[in-house]
């Protein structure tokens, strides 16, 4: 006999706007697939300026949307959040504290937080900096959803007392990331939004190969970089690229970087959506190294990865095309293979279950689990 649906709440960064996140899109993705699978979702969205002029998706058509103003806008939804099956609360909410104080008080589903940038939680938790999240809140979650896998997951549980901590990487929804024909407009493209810790991976894989090689052609997409930045003359700047048109984006660059934030670096097993949302649309990716990459894709044959501009240099300069367009196809088939939105809804459904299996267990069996 198949289970029921479920009835979530998500209160998120954002699910509206794209503009200078990272959020967005890895929501659409997951809950787009999730709804696909017969659940019902609703997403609430603080209403801040930074994102209102910037709506590339103002009414969602997978989930039922709402956008509200401070704590208390969140009034007439408490009877939906504390009536669901389950309620996540995701990492960079605006007052995410009291958002999760109102969400585990009045809860009766299970609760769960879904940490998109858990490298940066815990550096910032250490730091007894608590923007979004308290660390005596952790142990009040039913489930900690990390986008960061490997040694984190057992310190979150050992260190920070949550009672599951589980991956739930990012991922990419393939009908929105299509592979398509375009001519090449650059040779390395980039896009990403500034951060003042990716900036030195960028100078040193983009920018310096780019005035090493004035031939090459080079791009980098994306909000908030700072005016005194001395671009090259043959890198284009386009301050922001709508994520439908990602998949053009991706199919004019031959190749295309990925960059790391320094958190996230020394915690490894941590990938960015735009990983998967290049391999979906088949193109090459040169990437910095961080622990964990290559239990994800095979370093020469799905991607590449590069520390030094000359080994950034050797490729552009010295990949054949026809080496170029396998290594296209290999990271293509295992994106599909294994890291659709319909893989991680999948993940998500297990997640969830399991989590409000646990909720209605005794103290003394859930301890023992």
């Amino acid at each position: 006999m198949s289970e029921p649906p479920l009835r979530l709440v998500v209160l998120g960064l954002s699910l509206s706007s794209a503009w200078g996140n990272g959020h967005a899109t890895t929501y659409r993705a997951l809950l787009r697939a999730f709804a696909a699978r017969g659940h019902d979702v609703l997403f609430l969205e603080r209403d801040v300026p930074w994102y209102a002029g910037h709506r590339d998706l103002p009414a969602p058509a997978f989930c039922e949307f709402a956008l509200y103003d401070g704590l208390s806008g969140l009034l007439p939804w408490q009877g939906r959040i504390a009536a669901a099956d389950a309620v996540v609360v995701g990492s960079y909410v605006p007052q995410g504290v009291a958002v999760g104080d109102l969400v585990q008080r009045i809860a009766r589903g299970a609760t769960a937080f879904y940490d998109i940038d858990t490298p940066v939680t815990l550096a910032k938790l250490a730091r007894g900096d608590e923007e979004y999240l308290a660390a005596r809140q952790i142990p009040g979650y039913d489930l900690y959803l990390s986008f960061t896998g490997g040694p984190t997951l057992a310190r979150l549980e050992r260190d920070y007392g949550a009672h599951a901590a589980r991956v739930l990487h990012c991922s990419v929804d393939e009908a929105a990331y299509p592979a398509l024909d375009a001519p090449r407009r650059w040779d390395l493209s980039y896009l990403g939004t500034y951060s003042d810790d990716r900036q030195p991976m960028l100078e040193a894989l983009l920018l310096e190969p780019a005035r090493r090689a004035p031939q090459l052609r080079f791009v980098v997409a994306g909000a908030q970089y700072p005016d005194h930045i001395a671009w090259p003359a043959n890198v284009e700047r386009l301050e922001h690229v709508p994520p439908a048109e990602h998949p053009r984006f991706y199919a004019e660059s031959r190749f295309t970087l990925n960059v790391t934030r320094e958190d996230m670096v020394r915690a490894g097993h941590s990938p960015s959506v735009r990983l998967f949302e290049a391999g979906a649309c088949a193109t090459p990716v040169i990437s910095d190294i961080w622990d964990g990459i290559d239990r994800l894709f095979r370093p020469g044959e799905e991607i590449l990865l590069a520390t030094r501009p000359g080994e950034v240099l050797d490729i552009l300069l010295g990949c054949p095309e026809a080496a170029r367009d396998s290594l296209a196809r290999a990271f293509r088939a295992r994106v599909l293979a294994e890291h659709t939105a319909a893989h991680r809804a999948a993940e998500l459904e297990a997640h969830l279950r399991a989590a409000m299996r646990r909720a209605h267990q005794p103290a003394w069996e859930r301890a023992a689990t």
